[in-house]
């Protein structure tokens, strides 16, 4: 288990980033060139290699080296993984806003039951 929420908190610490999240979104297209995954970022290159390097380390790209040239490719599963991991939040926290739905709502037709009550307690005698 503890393996497990390293690597998840690997994929959201690489993912806290808007360039890295960028890169995520463009290789979503299919693998592509580091020279050319860098051209829109205007940064230098060991800069985004930096980012490479998050990326690579949380397992949410892969690179291969081809002569000089390095492409990177998205690695999905990883990304399967974080999913996963937010879709059992959103039913946990749905159930629990569910169970406060429900108390609230008792609460609610309890205190308009004690005010009926009280309303007919204090209706003038005619």
């Amino acid at each position: 288990m503890t393996n497990n929420n390293a690597a998840l908190d690997q994929v959201f610490h690489a993912l806290s980033d808007k360039t890295r999240r960028a890169v995520i979104r463009r290789l979503s297209d299919g693998p592509i060139t580091v020279s050319e995954l860098a051209a829109p970022f205007g940064m230098a290159l060991p800069s985004f290699m930096q980012h490479l390097k998050v990326l690579e380390r949380s397992g949410l790209i892969r690179s291969t080296k081809a002569g000089r040239i390095r492409t990177c490719e998205l690695e999905p599963a990883t990304l399967d993984t974080a999913e996963d991991w937010l879709i059992g939040q959103r039913a946990l926290w749905s159930e629990r806003f569910d169970r406060l739905d429900a108390y609230l709502t008792k609460v609610q037709q309890d205190e308009d039951g004690v005010q009926a009550k009280n309303q007919t307690k204090v209706s003038p005698k005619g």
